[in-house]
């Protein structure tokens, strides 16, 4: 692959969750969330990106989403359940992203905030519009998802390194 390779990253966190009394791994999705996870599958098939691989945190709630985001895709991507994604920090994150095999274009992952939304935020140098500023505002609550572009390696992805193309929030 050149190093001028365009690519795609979406952050995706997961559904609104449940609070029953289970460990927090195992909490699974709200009724909202439910709901939610279905229609954030549709807006990523309308972004017309074909992922090449999706990495998805193996906690209850965001496997549940992926479950019910893919129903959604035109076509499912290889799925990687990483346990590297639950509790994930800005650095843990970033260096997931730099371990993402090179013939992989465009890449998916389902986790949770603080990650998602610091990942995105970290990345985007850049942005279309007024996505950073909708995006910040809004916090990145469930079921939102960014997409950033970039071009090169992925041992490349490091801060300010992409463009923040979109961001989408249900009820937003």
């Amino acid at each position: 692959m050149s190093v001028d390779t365009p690519r795609r990253i979406v952050l995706l966190r997961h559904a609104k969750a449940d609070w029953p009394q289970v460990s927090d791994h195992e909490r699974p999705l709200a009724e909202r969330g439910r709901k939610d996870a279905p229609v954030a599958g549709r807006r990523l098939a309308e972004t017309g990106i074909t992922f090449g691989l999706a990495l998805c945190s193996t906690a209850a709630r965001t496997r549940e989403t992926w479950k019910l985001a893919v129903q959604e895709l035109p076509r499912r991507p290889k799925t990687v359940y990483e346990e590297r994604l639950y509790e994930a920090s800005l650095g843990d994150i970033l260096a997931l992203l730099n371990e993402t095999p090179e013939e992989v274009n465009d890449l998916l992952v389902i986790g949770h905030n603080p990650g998602m939304h610091a990942v995105a935020d970290a990345l985007a140098g850049q942005a279309d519009g007024d996505t950073l500023a909708r995006m910040n505002r809004g916090g990145f609550p469930t079921s939102a998802f960014a997409v950033v572009g970039f071009s090169g390696s992925w041992k490349s992805v490091e801060h300010g390194v992409g463009k923040l193309l979109s961001y989408w929030a249900p009820h937003e």
